[in-house]
């Protein structure tokens, strides 16, 4: 035991970096979208192409139409494109790209405004609407029955499917032949030989696509492939899609992408996918047509407009600085970290920021991130960012006029109605009239919110010197004699502890050993105290913590199993029965933000050995989230193993769109679902954060459905900025690499 513990006494002594694995930032492919919506809501779009000069077109039964306007998240229109006036008159049915230039198809001809508009090939089929290019200026054109192959002005064969209807064409150049998609059946054309030959027969064939030597064929139930050299099927109808009923089906820059009711998804190289749903990535979910755009981008094409999936090389430092200007410009109020900002249907125009809840566990999350920013690149708006979010959080103290009380909120005065109590089943009152005549304040400070501050003012008197850092010292302090001359809680401006600032062994023992409140008011208290000693060294709070643990059981309390939590007896007070009704994912935010002061200020070897078994205890059950910061924060203790690599999905799959658009994800096929349970697992692999609803740490990320559509944006201080500068400063990322 005294060589373990040797042993850990050395390891702890070496910088992280000599311990832990780091991760190089070098540019990987981000992904986000630009929206075109579709203004004629009577309009039936196509399809939509590309050309070599950057300009994109998408067909619809009233004409051509461009995309006008339009960046990330402040969408475009589709309007007429007036660019040639006489192809406003002519009666289009598709269009293409063939070498890179728009060629089309109307009742008339095939024709192309490129190569001095010398194509036109009469094709004398009136109901024509499906074409492909093939070599030397062949094409063949059908309009679902006749099948004609052109030349040159010429008719070079015609014919038809064997009882079927053509759906789709592709010329295949390898082999010199068009494959014919029939509502059930799979043939090709030979030009050499004008043989046609059926391959394949399946019932509600949709949409399919060649690439190399391989046929995609999307149905009404999946996809399933064919060999196109021998015009055979390769194995089964893959059936674990996100939507298995496919609109359309495409190669696009070497990936398979598929086109659903139910929105977009392509294909990863390990067989899973990446889904596109919902208006974070589309304007409407009923896809149509798919191809290739700008670069690495994709078109995809709904019936209400344009997605225009965009693929941008970034590192993590240059996604991260687009959220700095989110949060900057959104989401920053009296200097606080608005999480949340209201907005009508996710227009930025119309946001609104107002108090909520957890300012202050939001802002202090931000505040560190600015911190270890400012810590790991010396930069001055970092700093500033910091110290203007210091200034909010310190004054939530000031403007109670209560010695070590802070408020959990404050605003000017006349824009909250307010009762004389703290809490009457709602957050929203609270409120009472600050010794300002111009400001109102909320009370009913919390559990989370006083975590918030630790976690803050810890790191700033750690971290920072001279005046701030005695600054922060202060608050430790005060806030600490507050809670501790109320018998461990925190009294609100009526003299009645706060629903949840309670940290009596009285009340925190009243709970059953399964419920997680005993042990998360246990954990908490240890580490602020420990805290408080540690800048402080005030003897008061080393006794004080010593006597919580060895004779109120908050040592047994905050070691107790995670796996021990559960729901509360049947014979349990109401309160606790509501408490353990599921997990509490709250808790688990509350957990991770103080364990850096239960084990950093751990008065002696042995607890901070003995800590560190309960941090580890915690952070395994919550592995399967794969929660960048609560890897991060067990990376703090020095840990060598703290999934790195989940971190960096977490990190890299954070969509930069973080307005809280509808997410549907429990119809998908390429999902397994596992009974509902306590920790509200739906799933057996959590989905990556850009295709789930929920992105704040402290809820339940395998939830996997939100109905709510555009109505809010959170802020990505809390969220991303945090695990982000966090694995800076700790050096387990590192700086951007070329």
């Amino acid at each position: 035991m005294k060589q373990l513990l040797c042993l850990f006494l050395l390891l702890s002594a070496l910088p992280l970096s000599a311990q832990q694995p780091v991760y190089q930032d070098v540019p990987y492919w981000q992904d986000f979208s630009v929206k075109h919506y579709l203004p004629d809501t009577t309009n039936r779009l196509r399809a939509v192409y590309r050309d070599r000069n950057g300009v994109i077109q998408v067909l619809s039964e009233k004409g051509l139409l461009r995309p006008v306007g339009g960046q990330f998240q402040y969408p475009g229109t589709l309007r007429p494109d007036l660019g040639y006036l006489p192809m406003r008159d002519r009666q289009l049915s598709a269009m293409t790209v063939a070498h890179n230039q728009f060629v089309y198809l109307d009742n008339q001809a095939v024709l192309s405004n490129a190569w001095a508009g010398k194509l036109y090939l009469p094709h004398d089929l009136p109901r024509a609407h499906l074409f492909a290019g093939g070599p030397a200026g062949t094409w063949l054109v059908s309009d679902g029955n006749t099948i004609k192959v052109l030349k040159e002005t010429q008719t070079e064969w015609t014919g038809r499917l064997p009882q079927d209807e053509v759906k789709a064409i592709r010329y295949d150049p390898v082999r010199n032949r068009f494959w014919l998609l029939g509502t059930q059946t799979l043939s090709y054309l030979s030009l050499a030989d004008k043989q046609l030959k059926t391959v394949l027969r399946m019932p509600d064939l949709t949409c399919f696509d060649l690439a190399d030597n391989t046929l995609y064929l999307g149905t009404r139930n999946g996809y399933l492939t064919v060999d196109a050299v021998q015009g055979k099927q390769t194995g089964i109808l893959n059936e674990k899609l996100p939507c298995p009923d496919l609109t359309a089906i495409a190669v696009v820059h070497g990936n398979l992408w598929f086109g659903s009711p139910m929105g977009a998804f392509m294909r990863r190289s390990d067989g899973t996918f990446n889904y596109y749903f919902g208006e974070r990535w589309l304007p409407g979910n009923q896809v149509v047509h798919l191809s290739a755009g700008e670069g690495r981008n994709v078109l995809v094409l709904t019936t209400k407009g344009l997605g225009d999936i965009q693929f941008k090389a970034m590192t993590l430092q240059d996604k991260a600085l687009v959220y700095e200007q989110q949060v900057r410009q959104r989401h920053i109020r009296y200097g606080f970290n608005c999480d949340v900002v209201t907005l009508k249907h996710g227009d930025l125009s119309t946001a609104e920021m107002g108090q909520r809840d957890s300012d202050n566990l939001w802002t202090a999350m931000y505040l560190v991130s600015q911190l270890y920013r400012y810590k790991v690149t010396g930069d001055a708006d970092a700093l500033q960012n910091c110290m203007e979010s210091f200034d909010a959080m310190e004054r939530l103290f000031t403007i109670t006029g209560m010695p070590g009380y802070f408020a959990r909120g404050f605003e000017r005065k006349g824009y909250h109605k307010f009762k004389a109590q703290a809490w009457d089943g709602g957050l929203t009152n609270g409120w009472t009239m600050a010794g300002d005549p111009e400001w109102n304040w909320r009370g009913t400070t919390s559990s989370d919110q006083t975590v918030g501050q630790f976690f803050a003012l810890t790191q700033l008197a750690e971290h920072m010197d001279g005046a701030v850092r005695q600054r922060a010292i202060t608050l430790i302090d005060k806030l600490m004699t507050n809670i501790i001359n109320n018998d461990w809680y925190l009294l609100d401006f009526d003299g009645k502890p706060t629903l949840w600032g309670k940290w009596n062994p009285a009340y925190v023992n009243s709970f059953d050993i399964i419920v997680g409140d005993r042990k998360i008011m246990s954990s908490n208290l240890i580490a602020f105290l420990q805290a408080a000693y540690h800048f402080t060294k005030k003897p008061v709070y080393k006794e004080k913590a010593l006597e919580m643990m060895q004779q109120y059981g908050y040592l047994d309390n905050l070691m107790r199993p995670m796996n021990t939590i559960g729901q509360a007896p049947a014979n349990a007070g109401e309160l606790a029965r509501s408490l353990s009704e599921e997990w509490n994912h709250s808790d688990d935010e509350m957990y991770f933000l103080a364990y850096n002061s239960l084990y950093q200020y751990a008065f002696d070897a042995k607890l901070k050995a003995t800590f560190i078994e309960a941090i580890r205890d915690h952070w395994n059950i919550e592995r399967p989230e794969r929660d960048g910061l609560w890897n991060l924060c067990y990376a703090a203790t020095g840990a060598r193993a703290f999934d790195l690599p989940e971190t960096v999905w977490y990190l890299k799959e954070f969509p930069l769109d973080m307005v809280e658009w509808q997410v549907k994800n429990s119809h998908r096929k390429d999902i397994t679902l596992i009974p509902p349970n306590f920790r509200g697992q739906t799933t057996t692999v959590v989905l990556p954060p850009d295709e789930r609803p929920e992105l704040k740490h402290n809820r339940n990320q395998f939830k996997l459905d939100r109905n709510e559509n555009g109505v809010s944006e959170l802020s990505a201080g809390d969220s991303f900025l945090l695990p982000y500068w966090m694995g800076r400063f700790l050096g387990v990322i590192s700086g951007p690499k070329k």
